[in-house]
This record gives structure tokens, sequence and C-alpha cells, in this order.
């Protein structure tokens, strides 16, 4: 048995690559960063070209009906990129449709999500992270009220899932009446952040219960680990090529023993990361309907552990570099700081490694 991807998955992730060093390269993504009304809609458009925005949207809808390991390779390769791409409502949303619509839901909205004519984003930190500033959704009578924060791609989204705090998923319209956005200022310039608002809004119900939430969470946990293992990857990468150019006192620093040591040990905590993080999406992608123990387990200790060895090499990589790491000229922060929000979103290294440890029976729940 062959423990490695596929030929066609190495080409795709490959491939996506060299798409994103075209539309989007650090001089785009500098732009993004710098203009809170540029909405990346060239750098949207490239992905749906791509294929992207229906990786997950099986063939007879149009998407290519790829799983979540193949969508955790694209994301690493959007991590590496620091790319203001909305991955995870590109991947959510379809999974929410498939496993919790309607026939008539997923009429209406497949063929749109896997085209790129319409965004998606998921609004679910409350029920997985916790809520905070007494945000939270109600629904009752098919009318949702409340706060949702932290919805990335929610200031564009033209489809919206939306977890109640009674762990319901509801479907909401982007032009729907109560509903109002607001930016949300992070520490991570290369994606959007969004506080919606209820008010008597509109929303129709999904199906498919807990068992419907903790899929997404889980699925949300794998492609925020992938996105970190590419940012964390990148500023390995630069740290060597760095120490191999950079002199001091006559020589490279690369040769210096204390250098060699901190790349060696970047490498070597971030390699396995590298394995936890495809195993988790097989996992999720081999889960039976209704059997999500070890998906959920997987997930849950990829994000927690690639979230600390990415904030590691971060560090060290910045350390690596001296004083031009801080520098804008040399762009380090943006890989820094994406690896800083995926850190936080949709709960920290804790609170996961708590829900770990509630799968497991080691805590009550």
């Amino acid at each position: 048995m062959e423990f490695s991807l596929t030929p066609d998955q190495r080409m795709m992730q490959e491939s996506l690559s060299r798409t994103l060093a075209q539309a989007s390269p650090l001089e785009r993504v500098r732009a993004f960063a710098g203009d809170p009304s540029d909405t990346g809609g060239d750098v949207w458009r490239a992905m749906a070209e791509f294929g992207l925005t229906g990786i997950g949207v099986p063939e007879a809808s149009g998407g290519l009906g790829l799983g979540l390991l193949d969508a955790a390779l694209a994301s690493e390769a959007l991590g590496a990129a620091v790319a203001p791409v909305p991955l995870l409502g590109i991947v959510l949303a379809p999974i929410a449709l498939l496993r919790g619509g309607s026939a008539d839901q997923q009429a209406a909205w497949l063929a749109k999500l896997a085209s790129g004519e319409v965004q998606a984003a998921v609004a679910i930190s409350e029920t997985v992270a916790g809520a905070r500033d007494g945000a939270g959704v109600t629904a009752s009578g098919g009318k949702l009220n409340g706060k949702a924060l932290f919805v990335a791609g929610g200031l564009a989204a033209d489809l919206l899932v939306v977890g109640d705090v009674s762990g319901g998923l509801h479907l909401v319209a982007g032009d729907a009446a109560g509903l109002a956005r607001a930016f949300m200022p992070g520490l991570d310039e290369t994606r959007r952040l969004a506080e919606l608002t209820f008010d008597d809004v509109t929303a129709e119900p999904l199906g498919g219960g807990p068992e419907l939430l903790a899929a997404l969470r889980d699925a949300a946990w794998v492609l925020i680990a992938a996105d970190t293992l590419g940012a964390a990857q990148t500023m390995l990468d630069k740290a060597v090529a760095y120490a191999k150019e950079r002199r001091q006192f006559g020589r490279v620093i690369g040769s210096f023993q204390a250098v060699k040591h901190l790349c060696a040990e970047m490498a070597a905590e971030l390699e396995p990361c590298r394995s936890l993080v495809w195993y988790a999406a097989y996992a999720f992608d081999a889960a039976r309907p209704g059997v999500s123990g070890e998906a959920s387990l997987m997930a849950a200790h990829a994000k927690a552990l690639t979230c600390e060895v990415g904030r590691f090499v971060a560090r060290t990589a910045t350390e690596v570099h001296g004083g031009m790491g801080i520098t804008d000229l040399l762009g380090l922060h943006f890989w820094f700081k994406r690896i800083g929000l995926n850190r936080q979103l949709l709960g920290g290294p804790e609170r996961v490694r708590e829900i770990a440890a509630r799968l497991q029976g080691l805590v009550a729940a």
C-alpha cells in the first residue's frame, strides 16, 4: 500500500501554485492588504477559471467532485502564497448543502457555487469556539436574530451558512432583509473578516443536525491547518534561502552552527504536521455517515499541532532574517500574521484540545 499523494493531486497543487504566482504575487497581496475597498475580484476570477470554486461540488452540478484531501492541498498552496481567497466558504458551503440541504436548495446553489457566480461564507465561530462579546445567533419561526463574529469572506458572500446557539444550521441569502455586515479589523490583512448582525432575517433550515455541524467544524480545522502548513513552509524556505546569501563576518550566516540549528529545528517540527494534515483530510473523506469520531479527533490534532508549530516557525524564521524580517519590503509579516489568525480562527489550540479530550471521554462534555 502506498501512503502518498497521487500524481494527479501533486499536479493539481503545483498547477494551482503556478496560477497563484501569476494571479496573486506578493505585490498583489500587498495592494489588497493596503486597500480595504479592494475585493480581490481579479484573484477570485482566476480561481474560478482554475476550477477551485467547484472543488467540492459534484461533477453533475458543474464542479470537480473532489474530496477534502484535495481541498487541503489547495489550502496549503493558498497559505504558501498568502492569497486573498475565502476558501472556507468555497469548501464548507457545498458540504453543508450536500449533507443537509434539500434537493431544491442544492439545485439553487451548487451550480452557482461551482462556477464562481456566487461566493459563500460560513458563520459557525460561536457554536465551535464559544461566544464572545455577547455574540450568538438564535433561530425561531424561520427567522434569525443576533450577531456572528469572525466570518471569513462574510463581507462579499452571496450565500451564508449560519449556525445558531442550539447547533442548528441555516441558509441565508446575502441580500436578505435585516442582514447587516461590518468589517472586523484583524491581525491578518490578507483575508477579510466580517461581523454579521441578524434582525429577523429570513433563513432556510438545513438538515443534518449536530453531525453536520461537526463535519463543518472538522473540515474547517483541516483547511486552516493546511493553510498554516503552507504559510509556515514558505517562511522556512525563505529563511533557508536568506541564510545562504546573507553574509556576516566574511561568511554566509547559514554556515554558522546556531543558524543551521534554527533551520533544522523548523524543518523537524513542521514535517510531521504534513502527514497529520493529510491523514486528517483522508479520515474525513473516508468517514462513514454518522461515524465521525476518528475524523473529528484527527482534525482537532491537526489544527492544534500545526498552529502551535506554525507559530514557532513564524517566530524562528523571522529571527533568522534578523532586522530585515520585520520590514514591509520583505513582506514576511503577511505570512506571520496569517499564521497568527489561523491559530485562533474557530478555536485556539487550547480550545481545540479541550474538544479533543471530550471526544475521547477524558473530560466531561
